[in-house]
């Protein structure tokens, strides 16, 4: 923690040098920028030049300081979804202090810390845009891997520098430390935004949290701060103590365990399933009440079965949810930093990303990678 400050003070001075230079911005030339990319479907990243938009009057230009690894990432520099754009500079965790604002921008001051999660752009203009879910705009700008209004590609988080429209990114709050604030503007909201919208955020409410990965333990210490009872539910029971002792978790499912599963039968409000792999999901519904809900946030490649009965008796909901707008994103952080809340992170330095990635993929992390973008990037 000492050495994360003490490496912010020493970014925030070097900008404060700067500010008087770049205050604010008007249209100009691009900008030089420096990250690493992966340029096939082997996803191996590699050093890679590339060029930024200049600051615009509604854009600030973020110093990247740490960027998350999600899965999403893995997908896409292996062309898993095959619709890889080479070469993708991948990272949407990201977080950093503002080094430039345009003349009209209104939420940021040179100096602020700033977070971009996933998005950075959308149409403003369809009803989702205009009900502040962004996220489901069928024109969402991708963050890394998407496609500009001018027909660029986007390029994320893997980089010294982020030139975004102010509107998608989120104010942090002074006291949040940034290496682990990262993966809370990817999976943390993912896993806060349905606790609200479906209701799963009363307290003394009973919520299920299925898998305890880096969504998953972010559940876990939402749940306890919304006041609601959690079990977590896994395939793996060395994960008890971990999920109890550590996390907080009120107890632990084995959810091959058929006897225990049985036992809890119609005990949960809610279940937040973070699992992307394929699972069997009538046993997870059979574990709630009535009008319980089982919302889905992973996303499995194969099709789930889905037993009829297991949802009409009792009249279940299977729901699904992504990500989350950016009121949802900011909601989430002045939260986590009322509640302390922050994500269990190994930090890694760039050079080390195709052995994280390697490891993301056999499970080996807990619970989600950080670059140290600023302080080794080369």
């Amino acid at each position: 923690m000492q050495r994360e400050r003490e490496s912010e003070v020493s970014h925030r001075q070097a900008i404060w040098e700067m500010s008087t230079s770049i205050s604010t911005s008007s249209p100009g030339t691009e900008r030089n920028a420096f990250g690493w990319a992966a340029r096939d479907a082997d996803g191996g990243l590699s050093p890679f030049s590339f060029h930024v938009r200049a600051n615009g009057e509604e854009d600030i230009t973020l110093k990247i300081l740490y960027c998350g690894i999600c899965h999403t990432d893995l997908h896409i520099i292996k062309n898993d979804w095959g619709n890889a754009r080479y070469p993708v500079v991948p990272g949407h965790e990201i977080t950093g202090i503002v080094t430039a604002v345009g003349q009209n921008v209104q939420k940021f001051k040179i100096g602020d810390k700033a977070g971009v999660g996933y998005m950075v752009g959308s149409c403003n203009d369809c009803g989702n845009c205009k009900e502040g879910y962004e996220n489901y705009c069928p024109n969402v700008i991708p963050t890394s891997n998407g496609i500009q209004q001018n027909g660029k590609t986007t390029y994320g988080g893997f980089a010294d520098i982020l030139v975004v429209n102010e509107a998608f990114a989120v104010n942090l709050p002074e006291k949040m430390p940034l290496d682990k604030t990262g993966p809370l503007l990817c999976a943390g909201v993912t896993v806060y935004t349905p606790m609200r919208r479906f209701g799963l955020n009363e307290p003394g409410k009973h919520l299920g949290v299925v898998g305890l990965g880096g969504l998953g333990h972010l559940a876990v210490k939402f749940g306890k701060a919304l006041g609601l009872k959690v079990t977590v539910i896994s395939t793996s029971s060395s994960k008890k103590k971990e999920a109890i002792e550590r996390l907080g978790a009120d107890s632990f499912l084995v959810s091959s365990d058929n006897d225990q599963m049985k036992a809890a039968m119609g005990s949960l409000d809610g279940i937040i399933d973070t699992v992307s792999a394929h699972h069997a999901i009538t046993p997870l519904i059979l574990l709630l009440k009535t009008y319980g809900k089982l919302v889905l946030v992973g996303g499995p490649n194969k099709p789930l079965e889905l037993m009829a009965y297991s949802v009409v008796m009792g009249g279940k909901i299977v729901a699904g949810s992504l990500i989350g707008g950016i009121r949802d994103t900011q909601e989430m952080v002045n939260f986590a930093a009322e509640h302390n809340i922050a994500a269990d992170v190994e930090v890694v330095p760039m050079d080390y990303v195709n052995t994280a990635f390697e490891r993301l993929a056999k499970g080996d992390v807990r619970y989600r990678f950080v670059v140290d973008v600023a302080n080794t990037l080369t």
